[in-house]
């Protein structure tokens, strides 16, 4: 490997830190937002990508290009109105803040493509961005997209998302081990980010291809 090369993966490495920081945080300040102050009390309500990075899921991110950071604790119960909807909307708020997270990191891909390694951080930011937003989404607990599902679905059917958490971790499991989120996931990252570069590519022809 040559330095180049080591170069270039460190960047890569170095993008995943704001895209797992910026989803977490989103998820605290909606939560706060809604009067749970949960996440501020224990030092959540922050920027800084220590308090909000997992090792292992970090790792992941790196080696697999799918992962995630520590969760934020949200405690619905000291939210107004309907909890439901309140998790519905604060679990929605990782996802969102990455998909826009990507759009922006494409206009900075767009304006820094000559600059060699800013391209390659900011191509890396708008790719862990789109796996971020879209894995999150999938339905199956702890993930975002099963609190999304279950704010959506009427309150008797929610409880059946909720039944299935204690088994959550062990599908997500299997579902990686046998290599099914790739399928999940692949399709929707790659409308996706032919969309983006298609529209930010009116900018800056010839960058995205």
């Amino acid at each position: 490997m040559t330095s180049i090369d080591i170069l270039t993966k460190t960047i890569e490495v170095l993008a995943i830190i704001p895209a797992l920081t910026v989803h977490e945080y989103s998820h605290a300040r909606v939560a706060y937002a809604f009067g749970d102050p949960t996440a501020k009390f224990q030092g959540r309500l922050t920027l800084n990508p220590i308090k909000h990075l997992d090792p292992l899921g970090t790792l992941l991110l790196i080696l697999y290009r799918f992962g995630w950071a520590k969760p934020v604790p949200v405690n619905p119960y000291n939210m107004q109105g309907d909890r439901r909807k309140n998790m519905m909307w604060v679990s929605l708020a990782g996802p969102a803040s990455n998909l826009l997270f990507a759009v922006v990191a494409a206009f900075l891909w767009g304006i820094f493509a000559d600059i060699w390694y800013l391209a390659v951080f900011f191509n890396t930011l708008f790719q862990i961005n789109l796996v971020l937003a879209v894995f999150n989404l999938v339905p199956v607990p702890p993930l975002d997209g099963s609190k999304i599902l279950a704010g959506l679905l009427p309150a008797r059917q929610s409880y059946i998302i909720y039944n299935l958490e204690r088994y959550g971790p062990v599908i997500l499991l299997l579902l990686v081990v046998f290599n099914f989120v790739g399928a999940i996931i692949g399709p929707p990252i790659n409308l996706l980010y032919n969309l983006i570069t298609s529209f930010v590519g009116l900018f800056f022809p010839g960058v995205f291809y």
